[in-house]
């Protein structure tokens, strides 16, 4: 059965390092004020958090084993993205017609996902399905086939979508910001491999890959729905209990991104220009984390009254959007920017960028700005959590973010506590050194001049 491997192991770079995945059918969830989270620790060992909710007969899981791309070995980028899309393609005895037959035979929605950092995945079920659902999930765990067959249309998928960021400027974009925060770094090659590497990786890689990261010293689970606790307990534990108990993780060393201001021009005949920017970040463990969210939602994080929304598209309307954020991995952290304009008005765009950022790290935010913020961000919480797989989503990041099982009950408390001086310390920690651009697009009209605080202008 031949099925695009976008939707399951391909992710752009940007977004991969810290999206929880939600899976699109709608199931109510809990009001977040009101859930109560459990932490399950089975007779086998196997640690959860779950939230018991009989709203639905449904039950949503997310887990998660640390290593992902960052495994990948040395020239052999994108082997945990061709694992992710083929642990789902045939396990034990069943090949991968049999195999997919039986997942939609039941409705069962399992998927896989490599992030820099983890090896994902998502399991969703009709609540009388759960049997069939995590025995299957157990048999790709435990006995994943890789059928070269198999292997050989997923790699072509690969292959495919590889070629098709070669012309595609948003991906130019991210991958080129991404080498250049980390140069040789794993972080700084790209998560989906490119087309010399992922030509020469065998099965014996994929195996290897599957033998050094599946296993339970790092594995963390989240589980959202209509099940009691003894029998999720007894379910996990048929599930993961035979997975190796220690992982065999090649060590990643925590790097900081390079330093800005750095512009970089990759030239591109295409009808609009994209702009990527961003510098070094702060880790989610950092005291100063919730304020830096804080302020960056004042000046780009999406909403309408961003300052850089205001500034780059409602005054001078150089754009149609543009959004910030800020993007944690295991061993670094960086904020990150995107926006799409005219070729003959990238240098006014990324000139209106650079000084707002920059004002923002010399003076802060306003009162008003940081009371609007905090309104925003305590509200929108409800939103993000609006579903049973959302919300397992969360909580496995809250996991694999060191947050504590109360996170979500004090969360709004320390949004709350972002107090002016905070989230003007926190801006000129992020960008009180500017930022590094990169500018895909036609020349000459996209190349940037530098203003006096930038060193020259490097060319790719």
């Amino acid at each position: 059965m031949t099925r695009s491997i976008g939707r399951r192991a391909v992710t752009t770079v940007f977004v991969a390092c810290f999206v929880a995945l939600a899976l699109a059918a709608w199931s109510p969830a809990p009001a977040v004020a009101a859930t109560r989270i459990q932490h399950i620790r089975t007779p086998g060992g196997i640690e959860a958090w779950f939230v018991q909710d009989a709203t639905v007969p449904l039950i949503a899981m997310q887990y998660a084993f640390a290593g992902g791309a960052s495994q990948d070995p040395d020239g052999k980028a994108g082997v945990s993205t061709l694992v992710a899309g083929l642990l789902d393609e045939g396990a034990g005895e069943l090949d991968s017609r049999h195999f997919r037959e039986r997942l939609d035979r039941r409705a069962i929605e399992l998927s896989f996902n490599s992030t820099r950092d983890h090896l994902r995945g998502s399991l969703r079920m009709l609540k009388d399905n759960r049997e069939e659902a995590f025995g299957l999930l157990r048999l790709a765990l435990t006995a994943p086939r890789f059928d070269s067959k198999d292997v050989e249309r997923i790699r072509a998928q690969v292959i495919s979508n590889l070629r098709r960021q070669t012309t595609d400027p948003n991906s130019l974009a991210s991958l080129k910001l991404l080498a250049v925060e980390y140069g040789k770094h794993p972080y700084g090659r790209p998560t989906s491999g490119t087309l010399d590497s992922v030509p020469t990786i065998t099965i014996d890689d994929l195996r290897n890959y599957v033998g050094r990261v599946v296993a339970k010293d790092t594995l963390k689970i989240a589980v959202v729905g209509d099940i009691a606790p003894d029998e999720l307990s007894r379910l996990l534990d048929d599930t993961f209990g035979g997975l190796p108990a220690k992982s065999h993780l090649t060590p990643v060393p925590d790097i900081a991104a390079a330093q800005p201001p750095q512009r970089f021009m990759v030239p591109l005949d295409v009808p609009q220009t994209v702009v990527a920017y961003g510098g070094p970040g702060i880790m989610r463990h950092d005291p100063d984390f919730m304020a830096a969210y804080v302020v960056n939602h004042i000046l780009g994080g999406g909403s309408l009254t961003s300052r850089l929304y205001h500034e780059v598209r409602e005054k001078r309307g150089l754009v149609y959007s543009v959004y910030q954020y800020l993007a944690w991995m295991a061993h670094s952290s960086l904020f990150i920017g995107t926006t799409a304009t005219r070729a003959d008005r990238a240098s006014e765009t990324v000139e209106t960028i650079d000084r707002e950022i920059r004002r923002m790290a010399e003076s802060g935010p306003t009162q008003d700005e940081l009371d609007t913020a905090k309104s925003y961000l305590k509200g929108s919480q409800m939103l993000a959590l609006d579903t049973s797989s959302k919300l397992a989503s969360g909580l496995l990041q809250y996991q694999i973010d060191s947050l504590g099982i109360d996170y979500l009950e004090k969360r709004n408390g320390l949004v709350d506590a972002v107090t002016l001086d905070d989230a003007r310390r926190a801006a000129k920690r992020l960008w009180g050194h500017g930022i590094t651009t990169v500018i895909v697009g036609r020349t000459p009209q996209a190349v940037v001049r530098p203003t006096a605080a930038t060193p020259a202008t490097k060319a790719n």
